[in-house]
């Protein structure tokens, strides 16, 4: 079986690993363009491209998939399959009708809920307590065609949207592997997605992340576990910016936004309850534990904006 696979971030590579590792002939790899990063503004490969190198196999990295050009390169290949896996881009009706045995996905949610671009931190951040990832094959729309297969697993309470997203990428591969090897003895089945039931996952943007203190802990917690690692939750504390990398609920009973100790620990006043802060990071400066930067701050009794 010839497999195109079509995909760019982190959570993308173990499912191209997968692939390789179980010996599917991989004819080509479709990457979103090199991007600048840093402060010198290197241009910088996604991860995907990274890894197809290391194996030698043919990269393509066109601007747009509407292009003639992204389809005759396609058709050029001869696939019988495409895999795309966090591609971050829509694929046109010329291109999903090119491989024999269309085009699949895998998804990390539980279609329909989550489709977008953020389903596992929209996730978490909803404080969701189950999750996993389902394949499917494309469709025009976002995210709305025929499921596969799927796998479930639980949210832990603590887990950060980093932890559950590698998490997520592993048993993507492992089912993207049980669909491949389905669609290959012929014994796919198609489930058609409850379209009313469908909610959408959009793109996390930074300023999200701003720490809203009349807001109950529980959901405070649900959001620095959810913007961990990126763009990190954050709050001001004497005009500049603080972030939260990970806290957990607490029942103390404070004014929101008013800085608490108990025990040597930081606790920070929630619309109900309160968090406890573990770990820290002040604007220009290194993560720390929140009973460090207590102690060295003197804050009790401070309150931060709401």
């Amino acid at each position: 079986m010839r497999i195109v696979f079509m995909g760019t971030p982190d959570f993308a590579v173990p499912c191209l690993q997968a692939l390789l590792d179980h010996g599917y002939d991989v004819c080509g790899v479709f990457t979103q363009p090199d991007k600048p990063k840093g402060r010198g503004y290197t241009l910088t490969p996604p991860p995907v491209k990274e890894l197809a190198l290391r194996y030698n196999l043919p990269v393509y990295q066109p601007k747009s998939m509407k292009t003639g050009e992204a389809a005759d390169i396609l058709r050029s290949l001869v696939p019988d399959l495409a895999v795309v896996v966090a591609f971050g881009r829509i694929l046109p009706r010329e291109v999903l009708d090119i491989p024999r045995l269309g085009c699949i996905n895998v998804h990390g949610s539980l279609l329909p809920k989550y489709r977008g671009a953020a389903p596992i931190q929209r996730a978490v951040l909803d404080g969701e307590t189950e999750t996993g990832v389902t394949t499917m094959f494309l469709a025009d729309g976002v995210d709305t065609g025929d499921m596969i297969q799927k796998a479930v697993t639980p949210i832990g309470e603590e887990e950060t949207s980093g932890e559950l997203f590698d998490r997520l990428a592993a048993m993507g591969a492992d089912l993207l592997i049980s669909t491949v090897e389905a669609l290959a003895r012929g014994k796919v089945t198609r489930e058609a997605q409850d379209h009313e039931q469908a909610t959408h996952a959009a793109m996390i943007r930074k300023e999200e992340a701003e720490i809203d203190w009349t807001k109950s802990a529980a959901d405070i917690h649900n959001l620095v576990r959810g913007m961990n690692p990126w763009p990190s939750a954050y709050t001001f504390y004497r005009g500049k910016r603080m972030k939260i990398h990970t806290c957990k609920v607490n029942s103390l009973c404070i004014e929101p936004g008013e800085i608490a100790e108990q025990n040597g620990e930081m606790l920070i006043g929630c619309g109900q309850g309160s968090i406890l802060v573990e770990e820290l990071q002040p604007e220009n400066s290194r993560r720390m534990a929140g009973s460090a930067y207590l102690r060295g701050h003197h804050c009790q009794g401070e309150k931060l904006p709401s």
